[in-house]
């Protein structure tokens, strides 16, 4: 009995010093009266013909047996749709300055081929053009961000573009589009004009695209920009803040509705690591340049508000995710790759920092959509899935077009192998029906991390919860096991005396709904 008594008095004081010894990060969140709208279109996604992205992919033409509409499928319409897709981004990436757009037009058998030169060296038969990606932008209630081709384009190629899309009148392009079956006009507001001009966009300098960049756009609009296009500049790779000053320099403010910037999370170029069998000193490499996120977006921003102090032009990432070595046995230039726990986090942290700087990022892509890159969706035949990546944007798709309210938080670290990195990622906004939604990260691969938010400005009186989390950060959704990752319900977390505790797991996305 005297034994009993005196573990159980070991085991209590063992308790005690634990709880007291366990490490809580203060976080406080603002309820500021000025503070930016989360652009909804933060959230966008990106589909390039590559691989199996467009074919095989999101189209398998309207005499598939999978179930369609118009030769797209079905299930990621459905999927696409439950994702609140603010935008899509097509046809480039780099085939984008390879692609001409009047090829894809009119009577499908009419339609000359074309080498996707890029990207695996395979011939299509543009199949898949300007009306059925319209058309399918219009079915998501997305809107769509059309890349032009100023790398192998001309100036009147664009300008045609845009009037076959947007004019209503009477003119060349709007009678040749009402020939091929679409009598009002699309009204598409993003443009890109080229695509990473300083490498297969035309290996241009930053001044000479700068001025390719003013001749395309004038021919895109008239003197006012009646019709209202965001003609968006084609940015600079990770931290090359030279190309975002000069641009902001050398391009009037009037001609710029952004400039985009590009930044993967690679390892490195030659040897970029599997998409599933990696270990933590590669997981903790790519966060590190995940994260590496937050320095470029403050950086070029504050290089864009010496020119535009008013931040009329938005920092656009048009293209930002993991990318690691293709999935054995694939074509190397399809760039298929799985999607795991990591990617979920990566994701999940990015998003943040977007969150957080919406001030300035007003637009950005994920790389990409379907089956490519850091995807939402995977396909095989007919089976789909949804990757962990995909349920992190639907969790956070309630940060669209709401409040920020911004956050102060001095992270604890990560720590591995002597090299450190913030082991949390935080972002809140309040919604127009006055919901607050707080949005958590762990970074860290080992460590549980425990936060306290005061909760004094927001007045939430109650909490819900949803977390995405695995036994393994290498685990992944299978086509045979495809619901092992995906949100459950969280309940974790404590309200007492107007804080809010938070116990969040190691690699984790939690986002909480207060009200």
């Amino acid at each position: 009995m005297k034994k009993t008594i005196l573990l159980l008095f070991i085991l209590i004081i063992c308790n005690q010093t634990s709880f007291a010894q366990k490490e809580i990060t203060a976080v406080t969140i603002k309820n500021t009266e000025n503070a930016p709208t989360i652009n909804k279109n933060i959230y966008g996604h990106f589909a390039e013909h590559l691989g199996r992205s467009i074919y095989g992919g999101f189209f398998v033409g309207d005499t598939s047996k999978i179930p369609n509409t118009a030769g797209v499928r079905n299930d990621i319409i459905d999927a696409l749709k439950k994702l609140k897709i603010p935008n899509l981004r097509w046809p480039g990436g780099c085939f984008a300055d390879t692609y001409h757009w009047k090829d894809g037009i009119g009577p499908k058998e009419n339609r000359p081929t074309i080498v996707n030169q890029w990207w695996g060296g395979t011939t299509e038969d543009n199949s898949f053009g300007t009306h059925d990606f319209l058309n399918l932008c219009e079915v998501l209630g997305a809107e769509p961000y059309l890349s032009g081709n100023v790398g192998s384009g001309t100036v009147q190629e664009l300008a045609d573009w845009v009037q076959y899309s947007n004019f209503g009148g009477k003119s060349p392009m709007s009678d040749l589009r009402k020939k091929n079956g679409r009598t009002a006009p699309w009204k598409v507001k993003f443009w890109g004009v080229g695509n990473e001009a300083w490498g297969c966009g035309g290996n241009m300098t930053a001044e000479y695209y700068s001025g390719e960049y003013r001749k395309f756009a004038t021919f895109m609009s008239d003197w006012e920009n009646t019709g209202g296009l965001m003609r968006i500049a084609s940015g600079a790779n990770s931290d090359n803040y030279n190309w975002t000053e000069t641009l902001m320099k050398n391009i009037p403010g009037g001609m710029l509705g952004g400039v985009a910037m590009h930044h993967y999370s690679v390892i490195n170029w030659k040897k970029k690591g599997d998409a599933v069998d990696f270990t933590e000193e590669q997981y903790f490499a790519t966060m590190k340049e995940a994260l590496k996120m937050e320095e470029l977006v403050t950086k070029h921003a504050a290089i864009m508000d010496k020119y535009d102090p008013k931040q009329k032009i938005a920092l656009v990432v048009d293209e930002w995710g993991g990318w690691y070595e293709v999935e054995k046995g694939t074509n190397p230039g399809f760039l298929f790759q799985q999607n795991t726990m990591r990617d979920a986090v990566l994701a999940g942290a990015t998003l943040n920092i977007f969150n957080n700087h919406a001030d300035r990022v007003r637009i950005a892509n994920l790389a990409q959509c379907v089956n490519v890159l850091q995807a939402v969706i995977l396909t095989d035949k007919a089976k789909m899935i949804l990757t962990p990546t995909y349920h992190v944007m639907q969790l956070y798709s309630v940060h669209q077009d709401a409040k920020l309210l911004p956050i102060t938080l001095n992270s604890p670290l990560y720590t591995y192998n002597g090299q450190t990195l913030p082991a949390l990622s935080i972002s809140a906004s309040k919604d127009k029906t006055g919901l607050t939604h707080i949005s958590l990260v762990n970074v860290d691969s080992k460590k549980a991390n425990t936060v306290e938010i005061d909760l004094s400005e927001i007045g939430i009186k109650s909490v819900t919860g949803q977390v995405i989390a695995s036994s393994k950060i290498q685990d992944y959704n299978s086509f045979d096991n495809p619901n092992k990752i995906k949100p459950v319900a969280f309940k974790d977390f404590e309200i007492k005396k107007g804080k809010l505790s938070v116990n969040i797991p190691p690699f984790s996305v939690i986002v909480l709904e207060g009200k």
